[in-house]
């Protein structure tokens, strides 16, 4: 794996997040057809560029993480 790839798999993640949907972890894995290794570096490239809000918690006993772009205006 390397920047350029993993820059990529930022873009993938990037364009499914830019519907103004929240969207869970294992559903964006599944749409992406991304690896977890993959989809963690891709979503940690936009976390340090700012570019997604995390929310997690925990509902009937599952714990739970929502990606969503950041908007600025």
């Amino acid at each position: 794996m390397n920047q350029n790839t993993i820059g990529a798999h930022a873009g993938i993640i990037w364009n499914l997040l830019n519907n103004n949907k929240r969207w869970e972890y294992c559903d964006l894995k599944k749409e992406s057809g991304l690896s977890d290794r993959d989809l963690n570096a891709a979503i940690g490239w936009l976390a340090r560029e700012n570019k997604i809000q995390f929310e997690s918690g925990c509902k009937d006993g599952k714990e739970y993480l929502f990606l969503a772009l950041n908007f600025y205006y």
